[in-house]
């Protein structure tokens, strides 16, 4: 699998990681779970990892920030989960018409303005969905967004690499040297 969980150690003081070396790193920062791609979690991957549902990031997680429709990776990876009969909820910080068609395009529900990194669009999705708190994860490509919005739920998180991040306004492209540099010291990549 492609996936793996991060190198830092376990929490053993809320919020900070027990070892040393990371205390200074609160754990809300770091994934649970880092993937290179949505494709790496397929249905009986997220099943181990304890979760029936999940809250997905749209834009450089589906697709490319730009583009209107998801890519064909990203279709197939929604039909297989729902197939397999774990919840999905779209959890946008974009605006309701955009993401809004989209989802009626994919057939899903969705929340849209969900002021990540904020936890309020996630816990709105989890309540409309009437998903499990314990055994639901956030999946996006930022940990500055989606996993600080997961982990202040108290969500899973699961972080994939984004899908062309070249593409997204000033303000996001701003954040990812510094999320890159946590990503590649702290959390453990996949072999390739």
């Amino acid at each position: 699998m492609a996936c793996e969980k991060p190198e830092f150690p376990a929490v053993d003081k809320p919020g900070y990681a027990a070892d040393n070396r990371f205390r200074w790193i609160p754990s809300m920062f770091l994934p649970h779970v880092y993937c290179r791609s949505i494709s790496d979690l397929p249905p009986e991957r997220l099943r181990e990892l304890g979760v029936d549902a999940v809250l997905v990031d749209v834009d450089c997680t589906l697709k490319r920030y730009r583009a209107e429709q998801v890519t064909p990776e990203a279709a197939a990876w929604l039909a297989s989960l729902r197939t397999a009969g774990i919840g999905v909820c779209l959890v946008s910080n974009g605006v309701g018409g955009r993401i809004g068609r989209l989802a009626e395009r994919l057939g899903v529900p969705f929340v849209a303005g969900a002021l990540k990194p904020l936890p309020f669009g996630c816990r709105k999705a989890i309540r409309r969905m009437g998903f499990d708190r314990k055994r639901t994860a956030m999946v996006g490509d930022q940990l500055a967004a989606d996993v600080w919005a997961g982990r202040l739920a108290g969500l899973k998180t699961i972080l994939v690499a984004p899908i062309h991040p070249e593409e997204e306004p000033w303000f996001t492209r701003l954040k990812r040297p510094l999320e890159r540099c946590v990503v590649e010291r702290f959390v453990r990549r996949p072999r390739t």
